[in-house]
């Protein structure tokens, strides 16, 4: 027999799920980029008087505690490349920090793990954070679809299309890649990036007023300065619409791609990213073993204020001689030192266990190269480490790791076989006897646990400058 749901439910107890303010502290502090992460602690230093940071001696290249004047990281560096290129030499002088910059040959992280990345890497980036993975090719074909100016050259239809998707799906990764920066990135005209623009600005509180009606429905007159008839047309007066022009010409930016390679913007809100990005995890090789170091554990070393800790332990032991005021205050900054620097503890094992975890799952891929990459999930890493796929998100996103080779990547790279798919297409090719079509490369690449469309291998092997089978 059916039993009502609403009589159902009054039977039942009521369970509440409560989130305590701590977990929500920690994993704020984990979700955090490192240069966010820097701009966190400068905040709770400045708020919180029981907070120090400890000033440590760190090698200026590489950040690692020095010994002395000695950087072991860069000595150890140093040593295994003279082996490589000389063979053991017992002459080899100690490594300095101080005197790192000077040698041609180095192991200079600065300089060498800066790694550039472009703007559709930056954009695919950030788009894996908010995508679902099922609709990362469509990410992928509209970034690919960029001009130089940063508009879209193809239609909803047409993406939606090549990637075997519906156009509503298109549509709502379009709109995800017309909310990252440079602001107007993907618009498919000049209307549709000034008011993108113009969304992003009233965000931050800057707005103009009848700037979207006039771009918006007088876009044509505005650029032949027909300003009498849009004042006319809006019956506002032409003052206004000198201010809206003048406005324009200021503050909005009708090639956002030009912007990110040259930041020109003039208001500082609006200015791009570095185009560098140094790395939050370093992972070395070492006797033929990976080793795993979070950067961050040698940049932020803090502690609970001596002075605070003394006074707090008085409290402890003679609470007469403290005003309740005192105590409060002694007591709350005091805890909030110690719940702050824990979260930043959590955040550095946490991701070096995630960090160990990758390196285990993906020791092909550090040893040979992206063409060795496995198929890999979020969830799968987090099923192994026991947590939550959540934090596994929150712990690699907007972060960076430098492999041995020195090259610097996303934490997403590990977890996508799609990023060697151009790799893999250019190695069956190199490798083929006889021409492969698109449709037969597609297929060994789904042997390979790689699905893509005829279509998707066509666009690759275009952008990879390789001509089709007929003409091979």
């Amino acid at each position: 027999m059916d039993m009502d749901l609403d009589a159902l439910q009054e039977q039942l107890p009521h369970q509440t799920m409560k989130v305590s303010p701590r977990l929500v502290a920690a994993n704020h502090i984990l979700q955090l980029s490192s240069l966010e992460l820097q701009a966190a602690i400068s905040t709770e230093l400045q708020d919180n008087p029981a907070l120090e940071q400890i000033d440590v001696p760190t090698c200026p290249t590489c950040g690692t505690q020095l010994q002395g004047s000695i950087c072991p990281q860069c000595l150890r560096r140093q040593k295994a490349d003279n082996q490589l290129l000389d063979g053991p030499d017992a002459n080899d002088e100690p490594y300095y920090g101080q005197n790192l910059r000077s040698t041609e040959d180095e192991f200079d992280p600065i300089t060498q793990v800066a790694a550039e990345i472009s703007l559709p890497e930056r954009l695919l980036t950030e788009l894996r954070a908010v995508v679902q993975p099922e609709l990362m090719q469509v990410a992928e074909y509209l970034v690919g679809n960029l001009d130089e100016k940063g508009y879209l050259q193809t239609t909803i239809e047409e993406a939606a299309y090549e990637c075997e998707v519906e156009p509503f799906e298109a549509e709502l990764v379009l709109r995800l890649l017309q909310s990252l920066e440079p602001a107007g990135i993907g618009a498919r005209n000049l209307r549709e990036c000034l008011l993108i623009q113009l969304d992003y600005l009233e965000s931050l509180g800057i707005r103009q007023p009848f700037a979207r009606e006039i771009i918006g429905t007088h876009l044509t007159e505005l650029g032949e300065h027909k300003f009498s008839k849009i004042a006319q047309d809006l019956r506002i007066s032409s003052d206004v619409v000198a201010d809206v022009w003048d406005f324009i010409k200021r503050e909005l930016n009708p090639h956002p791609a030009h912007e990110f390679s040259s930041p020109t913007g003039h208001h500082d809100a609006r200015e791009t990213r570095s185009n560098y990005v140094l790395p939050d995890v370093i992972i070395s090789e070492r006797d033929g073993e990976f080793e795993v170091e979070v950067v961050e554990s040698k940049r932020f070393l803090l502690r609970v204020s001596p002075v605070y800790s003394q006074i707090s332990a008085d409290v402890e032991r003679d609470g007469e001689r403290y005003s309740d005021d005192e105590k409060r205050h002694i007591q709350q900054y005091v805890a909030r030192a110690k719940l702050f620097i824990a979260n930043i503890n959590q955040r550095r094992q946490t991701i070096h266990r995630i960090t160990q975890c990758l390196v285990e799952c993906q020791t092909d891929f550090l040893s040979k190269g992206v063409r060795h990459l496995k198929a890999l999930t979020r969830a799968a890493v987090a099923s192994k480490l026991g947590i939550h796929e959540s934090t596994v998100s929150r712990a690699t996103a907007a972060k960076f790791v430098m492999l041995p080779s020195g090259e610097v990547i996303p934490f997403s790279n590990f977890f996508t076989a799609s990023l060697s798919i151009k790799d893999v297409i250019e190695e069956l090719i190199e490798n083929e006897k006889a021409p492969l079509t698109d449709a037969e490369i597609a297929e060994r690449l789904a042997a390979r646990n790689i699905h893509v469309a005829r279509r998707t291998v066509a666009k690759y092997r275009m952008q990879l400058g390789i001509l089709p089978s007929s003409l091979r």
